[in-house]
């Protein structure tokens, strides 16, 4: 599934785009009346510098976003000389990871770059971390109190939802009577309640528009399957459909076909390489998706060898990185996907 917990904080990238692209972009600014805290010390840019060991700590890779996060982190790790990254095995069970996290801290890693199985339960551990001197970039399931990381960065769960519903009324602005339905996520994680009502809130923008029925899965291909079909006996009439996430996606689009259904459009959720090709291939009801992307790992690491250095983002006038980052849940249609498929997760 995914288990991705969003927190509104700065605004700031996009989900191609990651941190990397600031880190790297700025090490003076030419204003000469009003100098910035970046003329004064300089970001972190590509140049090698100090050497940074980043200890890294995520759940089991148990799905496809989940890999994603993985790859992202190991990949920019190895585009720096002046980075060492540790990283550990993935757990969903949180004394394990614990464990794993009280290892790097005792091995004194400059900087802990971790993506909790359960933000709540490993708060402490980002809390001993901290208090040893060892900052945390904590990675999108957020600890319960900002003492436990330095630097928040993550997806916007209800930016999903409020931009898959925009893209949705704006493709059915000129129908009568429109009704849409939604296939979400698992109800019991505050993640899938926060898509459902941004997309709930964007679809009071259009007084046309109607969402006529609502079906729980579980971040699973099988899941999907068997909720769409429920869903399209339900249903023998709506004219577009919001999935929560892209794996499950292909088991929606799987019971679509067998239902032999082509008269509606579908949005899906997260970034999955298998529904960008779709896209791509325009040759079903699926015509977008709305990212989570796991390229925030990508931009965590750029953060953390940041602070490992001592320097700030470019493009900001601040010394130091931000204490929260939000990124934006971009809509990958036919016109942009070319630019987001080097992105896609499997």
């Amino acid at each position: 599934m995914s288990p991705h917990t969003s927190r509104r904080g700065l605004l700031f990238g996009t989900a191609a785009v990651s941190a990397g692209a600031f880190l790297a972009g700025c090490t003076s600014n030419e204003v000469k009346d009003d100098k910035p805290a970046a003329n004064d010390q300089p970001a972190a840019g590509d140049k090698p510098g100090k050497h940074v060991t980043i200890g890294f700590a995520g759940p089991q890779a148990d799905h496809g976003w989940l890999n994603a996060i993985n790859d992202n982190a190991e990949s920019r790790a190895k585009k720096y000389s002046d980075v060492t990254l540790e990283i550990t095995e993935g757990s969903n069970d949180t004394a394990a990871q614990i464990g794993q996290i009280e290892t790097l801290i005792n091995k004194k890693v400059d900087v802990l770059v971790v993506l909790p199985a359960d933000g709540k339960a490993l708060t402490q551990v980002g809390l001993k971390a901290m208090r040893a001197g060892i900052p945390v970039v904590n990675l999108d399931r957020v600890f319960n109190t900002p003492q436990a990381y330095r630097c928040w960065i993550g997806g916007d769960n209800y930016g999903m939802g409020l931009n898959a519903g925009h893209y949705i009324g704006e493709k059915l602005k000129g129908k009568a009577n429109a009704r849409v339905i939604e296939l979400a996520g698992l109800d019991n994680l505050e993640l899938t309640k926060q898509r459902t009502q941004g997309f709930d809130d964007a679809l009071k923008n259009y007084p046309n528009i109607k969402k006529v029925a609502r079906q729980a899965a579980d971040f699973t291909v099988e899941s999907g399957q068997a909720k769409m079909a429920q869903l399209l006996q339900a249903q023998p009439e709506f004219d577009a459909l919001w999935n929560h996430d892209d794996d499950q996606g292909v088991g929606a689009l799987r019971a679509i076909q067998q239902a032999g259904r082509d008269d509606f459009l579908m949005v899906g959720g997260a970034g999955a390489l298998s529904a960008f090709q779709a896209i791509k291939q325009d040759n079903s009801v699926l015509k977008a998706t709305v990212l989570y992307p796991p390229t925030m790992a990508a931009s965590a690491i750029d953060l953390a060898r940041a602070l490992g250095q001592g320097k700030g983002v470019g493009g900001l006038a601040e010394y130091e990185i931000p204490a929260s980052i939000t990124l934006y849940s971009a809509v990958v249609d036919k016109d942009n996907v070319d630019r987001y498929m080097p992105t896609g997760f499997r």
